[in-house]
């Protein structure tokens, strides 16, 4: 019961890794705000995380809206405030949209949709929490990150650039706001979500051979790998650990992993 007491805004939290996260943290005594997209399929993967928390003997209370608005963003923190006086632990996993194409064809819409949903929410939930977690003279913000960013993998450019910005906004909040006891740290992933699996089924030789390359030859589990970690960073046994990226990807971050999937040369006609 590390997290007895402690209270945690988990963005996305509604499939993958946030829903991972929140089972593991409500398994140690969180009381967790889930928040997903306000579409029909949010709302059913949203209460679905907020069952397993349940199940877990955790807390749970839903906020569903969109974080790329800015008002969704400050609504998910202010509700965690609201519910239960408090937010100790604040978590942007967030993420949606992107497609694989060379970067000579993206456009501005789509470097703007990551941008949005990626370092601008975060700055938006962490601006919100703040002044809370000032009060309280601490508490621990984790952001994701992504090796992609961090080798520069190919066709994936958008997503690339949103990764790398959210990691200079932790380092830079870990070095301003430390002498708050607000500990930023970010996590670089490698697990099985759904969307894993469904680029394996579209991609399986390509999935085999990144297995493959992975010193572990394995693929991280949401809840007991990367919520694991996330676990660490959010409660004591890491007060003294800020600005770091942790590469919780069973190595692949040592030597890299082969990247490149099959792409024409030329624009496909639409």
């Amino acid at each position: 019961m590390r997290l007895e007491g402690k209270t945690a805004v988990i963005t996305g939290s509604g499939l993958g890794i946030g829903r991972g996260m929140s089972i593991k943290f409500a398994s140690e005594g969180a009381s967790i705000v889930v928040n997903d997209l306000d579409t029909e399929a949010g709302k059913a993967n949203a209460k679905k995380t907020a069952e397993a928390i349940k199940e877990k003997g955790g807390k749970a209370v839903v906020v569903l809206g969109d974080i790329t608005e800015k008002e969704n963003a400050v609504a998910t923190v202010e509700k965690c405030v609201e519910e239960w006086g408090k937010i100790d632990i604040l978590i942007n996993n967030a993420w949606g949209g992107g497609q694989i194409s060379r970067l000579e064809w993206k456009g501005d819409e789509e470097i703007d949709h990551a941008f949005t949903i990626g370092p601008k929410a975060a700055f938006w939930t962490m601006m919100a929490a703040f002044p809370h977690m000032k009060k309280a003279n601490g508490g621990s913000i984790i952001n994701f990150g992504s090796l992609n960013g961090v080798n520069a993998h190919v066709f994936t450019v958008d997503y690339n650039m949103c990764k790398e910005a959210i990691r200079s906004l932790t380092r830079t909040a870990a070095v301003e706001w430390g002498r708050f006891n607000i500990r930023c740290n970010v996590i670089c992933p490698a697990a099985a979500t759904e969307s894993y699996e469904a680029f394996k089924s579209a991609n399986p030789e390509i999935a085999e051979v990144m297995r493959m390359q992975n010193p572990m030859q394995k693929m991280g589990d949401p809840i007991e790998d990367i919520g694991g970690v996330a676990l660490f960073l959010a409660t004591d046994d890491s007060k003294y650990l800020t600005g770091n990226t942790l590469f919780v990807d069973g190595g692949s971050h040592v030597n890299g992993v082969s990247w490149k999937p099959e792409m024409p040369e030329e624009l496909p006609e639409k």
